[in-house]
């Protein structure tokens, strides 16, 4: 179920726009926000106030990688796959990464403190490989930066 402060702010987003439907994906945003991730009840109650099938919702929030449709870590590491970063020795970064961590893409450390998840593209192509913690992007990662980085996140 919604907040009453989520639903506010959605209200305020629709009103942005000249259909509610439109509004889908900052309402998904809202939700994630306040929550962190976007249940299936929170598709639902999304649905109903945009006007729109639970369907249609969850097609938008499946299609964005930043969406995230179950509970991730207060970190969420997204490292680039794409074809630019694999040459450029992604592997080796998402290898450390993931022996460091001791997870594997799509989970969550035991202390909730990251989430490992794989995304296709951060447009960085010429400054390979690179990576998001969060909000922030770092480009031409070597395995020796990674330590680093990573401490700087709780």
């Amino acid at each position: 179920m919604l907040t009453e402060e989520e639903k506010k702010e959605i209200l305020e987003e629709v009103k942005q726009y000249p259909y509610p439907a439109v509004a889908c994906i900052d309402a998904l945003k809202i939700v994630q926000h306040h929550r962190g991730w976007v249940s299936d009840e929170s598709v639902r109650d999304i649905a109903q106030i945009l006007g729109i099938s639970n369907e249609e919702v969850d097609g938008v929030a499946t299609f964005y990688s930043r969406i995230y449709r179950k509970p991730v870590g207060r970190n969420v590491i997204l490292i680039c796959d794409s074809v630019s970063c694999m040459i450029m020795g992604y592997g080796s970064i998402y290898e450390y990464v993931s022996k460091k961590l001791g997870i594997c893409f799509g989970e969550t450390t035991s202390d909730g403190r990251f989430t490992l998840l794989p995304i296709s593209c951060l447009g960085d192509c010429d400054h390979a490989p690179a990576l998001m913690i969060n909000n922030n992007h770092y480009n031409n990662m070597t395995v020796g930066k990674i330590e680093e980085l990573l401490a700087r996140y709780n």
